[in-house]
Parts: structure tokens; sequence; C-alpha cells
């Protein structure tokens, strides 16, 4: 999952970003509100995190001018000002989540996943198909009694996959919401994780569509 982080504060940007990070998400971060918003029209994440307290633009207006340019990505708002006013606010001009600083990290994972699930027409709280289940937790999948752990990378493009099951993704789609913005983008890699996920899950699970991309969970 592909990720912008618009946080001002150095220390809290590093914090998060070295933990969402670790809980695979490819994580792009901004420290003004000027990069946020233009990063979000150009750059197809997932989902934001936005702090409303952004320098050069502030969070309010960057979400405004987003959804009015129909950028439908969800996003979660963070605020230092617990007041039930900028809450209502933020809501109205389109965020799907808050948060109020100070927070504990696992509960803004927990909110972004769910958001993430949430746009994607996922149900429950797991990644299941074909009797294969994603543990986002300890990043492996198993199936009966085995268990594979997975790579980041693996982790990243095969929850991609299980979120948009049965969809044509091509290299270049698979690339953008696989890794982050300074990572090394060479799509043609896509081809060797796909072999890598076929051969712990079995060859048919993801179809090649040539000329077009690959598909996930649609067995012959």
């Amino acid at each position: 999952m592909r990720l912008l982080l618009a946080e001002d504060d150095p220390g809290l940007a590093e914090r998060l970003k070295g933990f969402l990070d670790k809980q695979g998400f490819a994580v792009d971060a901004v420290d003004n509100g000027v990069d946020a918003e233009f990063n979000a029209l150009e750059i197809p994440y997932d989902v934001i995190v936005l702090d409303l307290g952004l320098p050069q633009r502030p969070g309010l207006e960057v979400l405004a001018n987003w959804r009015r340019a129909q950028m439908q990505a969800p996003v979660l708002i963070l605020t230092a000002r617990d007041t039930w006013q900028e809450k209502v606010e933020g809501l109205q001009r389109g965020a799907d989540d808050y948060l109020t600083k100070p927070f504990r990290e696992e509960e803004l994972l927990a909110r972004l996943q769910a958001l993430v699930r949430r746009s994607t027409g996922t149900v429950g709280e797991t990644l299941a198909m074909h009797g294969w289940v994603l543990d986002e937790a300890t990043q492996s999948v198993s199936r009966d009694d085995q268990q594979w752990q997975l790579t980041g990378t693996e982790f990243r493009l095969l929850r991609y996959f299980m979120l948009h099951p049965g969809r044509i993704l091509s290299r270049a789609s698979l690339t953008e919401h696989v890794y982050e913005e300074d990572a090394d983008r060479d799509s043609n890699v896509i081809e060797v994780y796909v072999r890598r996920l076929r051969e712990k899950l079995g060859k048919d699970i993801i179809t090649t569509r040539r000329g077009q991309g690959y598909v996930f969970g649609q067995l012959k």
C-alpha cells in the first residue's frame, strides 16, 4: 500500500514513517501543505495521513482542494487541538477518519487498515482467498497448517493483489502502489516477485494477461 504522510513535526514524521514502513506501507513523507496537495494529485495513494497544522498551506485547505479535484484516496486527519469543531470541519471537507495527538501508533495502524479495507470493499478483519490467509501483523501467508514468511516487497505486493481480486493490474500500477517515491521502482522487478509468490501460493493463483498485467484469484 502506498501511503502519503503529511506531517511537519520532524520527530513524529520520522517515527511514524519508520513504524509504517515496518507494517508494510510504502511511505512518502512531506512536511508542508503545498507538497502534500501536489503529491496526492499526482500519485495514486491508497491512503493518506494529513496533519491539519501544516505550514505553507493549512491541512483543511489541502483536504478541500483534494476533494474538489475528485481525489478519492481515504484521508485520516491528525490534529493537536482536541476541539469538536475542527473534527467536524475536517469530516465535512472530506476526511474519512481522525486522530487527536498524542495517539498510539497501534491505533493509527488499525484505523489505516480499516480505511484501506473499506475503500476496496473488503469485508472482515483478515484478507483471505482460496484458503490462503494473509496475516498483516506477522507479514506471513498461511493455508491449513502451512505458513510462509514474506519479505517486505512480497507482503506489499500480495496485500495489494488480495485487496483487488479479479482485476487486471498492470506492472506500472503495481509498481506505483508497492514502492515509495525514492525507491528503485523498476517495473520489471515486479515479475520477480510475482514468480516468488507463485512458488509459495501455486502458479495458477496469479494469472498473466499478456500486454495488460496480472490478475489475482481467478484460478483456471
